[in-house]
């Protein structure tokens, strides 16, 4: 399923928002985002663009404030499931930003970054969480440093700057279906 660092399964839309691992730093955790562009809509490209460094400023008044980021994570699932790609797990996506796992600064050092298409308003769809449950357990028997009880969202690793996946992320459905324990709210990854 997983080849030279590429989901087989995914749709390869190559972002250059990424670089090497630091020496030594392989993937030990997964963050988990949401993501919609514009705010609160669906489809079309425009995640694929910002992540891609050609985000039109004008064709959305949203857009001419995110268009200068330079971001990425490794995969999107979208809304009907389907899986883009946009950096190797190997490199190191721009996608986690400040932030801490149990007192280990810079999370994109060593993270895998999956964006839902969603928003903090939206419950995610049932599509969604079957492709979930198909990723991390691939992920997990692809890269034996990484474990189903590193999951955590982007609102852990940067609480009070970051609020996603949101609280219409069911984290208690993931834990069951895993069969592990998650993290039920932010004060999990604070230490």
């Amino acid at each position: 399923m997983i080849e030279n660092g590429w989901l087989s399964q995914a749709r390869v839309c190559a972002s250059p928002n990424c670089d090497a691992r630091p020496v030594g730093c392989v993937p030990e955790l997964i963050v988990l985002h949401n993501i919609s562009l514009p705010p609160y809509q669906f489809g079309g490209d425009a995640i694929d663009r910002l992540f891609t460094n050609q985000l039109e400023p004008e064709a959305h008044p949203f857009f001419a404030s995110i268009c200068h980021l330079r971001v990425a994570s490794h995969l999107l699932i979208r809304r009907d499931g389907e899986v883009v790609q946009y950096v190797p797990f190997e490199q190191r996506a721009f996608h986690a930003g400040l932030s801490r796992f149990r007192g280990r600064e810079r999370c994109n050092d060593f993270s895998i970054g999956i964006e839902l298409e969603g928003s903090d308003f939206t419950a995610f769809t049932e599509a969604q969480y079957r492709a979930l449950l198909v990723i991390l357990p691939a992920l997990v028997a692809a890269y034996a440093s990484l474990s189903l009880e590193r999951i955590t969202g982007h609102e852990h690793i940067a609480p009070g700057r970051k609020t996603d996946p949101g609280p219409f992320f069911d984290w208690a459905r993931l834990s069951k279906a895993l069969q592990v324990n998650l993290p039920a709210d932010a004060q999990l990854e604070l230490s």
